[in-house]
């Protein structure tokens, strides 16, 4: 069965079930939680404004059917959220966006065209950001609060469409969006803990914002299309660390021959596929290892390294010391 209600609808079935807000920290009425109506599901949605044009939300629902919101034309703000399980799709006269579970969603400021909003049945849990344009160029902007070339497609006109991509969580991602979700704090400390890994996921983000700009900017010579089918690639290699495809299955799925596939990733990220995927599972371990939350086993496991002997002499040649001497070394930072 679908539901099918209009945006207004939706937030009045929520008002109505929620006549008194309930407050999710006694330390901190801006940490809010609303019950989901019984006529859309089971669970909450929580609220907390982390600071003026800075919030955060937390949806976790068991939904019951099938569920269609009918927008309206709507000035759109910043917005990303991490969908850890259900799907969003997206159907509007300019696009069809969609994520699905492990994926981010990552959306600029502009318009928001009449459309409609589709949740799947089932479980549903992501964690959300809103923040205003004016928030981020004061954190990333000139002196004139203008962004940097590669990332000023994220903030447009109150007219124009605004900018979307979903791609895969990294595990540095989820780290932060697990952190999120069971912070262990209350009060202004919780406040400082959250904004700080909200903050750190928006960096990870515009990191991987700025490469995928600059390679699309940077490889004209690529026939149409395979861009977006390398990065794709890019997208199942990383998806699977632990267990990757070869490069024939990788080019079977992206509907590319071997050569092309080679040829595209060396041109849009300056090393061969699996060079890639090396300095890669390295890189996520050496962020995992700042955290000091992490046995070294757990790193290598975790970036798909069966042997720690194997991890420990790759981790060394690349970064000039071992594993567990680095998390040691950052502990006292």
């Amino acid at each position: 069965m679908t539901i099918i209600i209009s945006a207004q609808t939706h937030q009045e079935l929520f008002a109505e079930v929620n006549e008194t807000q309930q407050s999710n920290d006694p330390d901190d009425e801006l940490d809010v939680t609303w019950k989901c109506p019984q006529a859309l599901g089971e669970g909450h949605y929580r609220r907390v404004e982390l600071r003026q044009n800075l919030l955060l939300e937390i949806e976790n629902y068991q939904r019951h059917d099938n569920l269609i919101i009918q927008g309206i034309d709507r000035p759109h703000p910043l917005e990303f959220w991490f969908m850890l399980s259900g799907q969003w799709r997206e159907s509007s006269v300019w696009a069809v966006n969609q994520t699905e579970p492990g994926q981010y969603g990552f959306f600029g400021s502009g318009m928001a065209v009449k459309g409609e909003d589709k949740f799947s049945q089932g479980r549903q849990l992501l964690v959300g950001v809103h923040l205003q344009p004016e928030l981020l160029q004061s954190f990333i902007g000139n002196s004139s609060g203008e962004l940097p070339k590669p990332l000023q497609h994220l903030v447009r006109q109150p007219e124009q469409p605004y900018h979307f991509r979903s791609h895969l969580m990294t595990p540095m991602m989820k780290y932060n969006v697990q952190h999120i979700l069971h912070c262990p704090y209350q009060g202004i400390i919780k406040r400082t803990y959250l904004e700080g890994k909200v903050l750190e996921l928006l960096a990870l983000l515009l990191e991987q914002e700025t490469e995928i700009n600059l390679a699309s900017r940077t490889h004209k010579p690529l026939k149409s299309g395979t861009l977006e089918r390398v990065l794709y690639a890019r997208d199942l290699l990383l998806q699977r660390l632990d267990n990757p495809p070869s490069t024939a299955e990788l080019a079977r799925l992206v509907k590319l021959n071997e050569y092309a596939l080679k040829r595209g990733f060396l041109l849009v990220f300056g090393k061969p596929l699996f060079a890639y995927l090396h300095d890669y599972r390295l890189e996520q371990a050496r962020q995992l290892l700042e955290t000091g939350e992490m046995k070294v086993s757990e790193v290598a496991h975790k970036i798909g390294f069966a042997s720690r002997n194997h991890f420990a002499a790759a981790f060394r040649k690349k970064f000039g010391v071992n594993p567990k001497e680095y998390s040691m070394q950052r502990k006292h930072f």
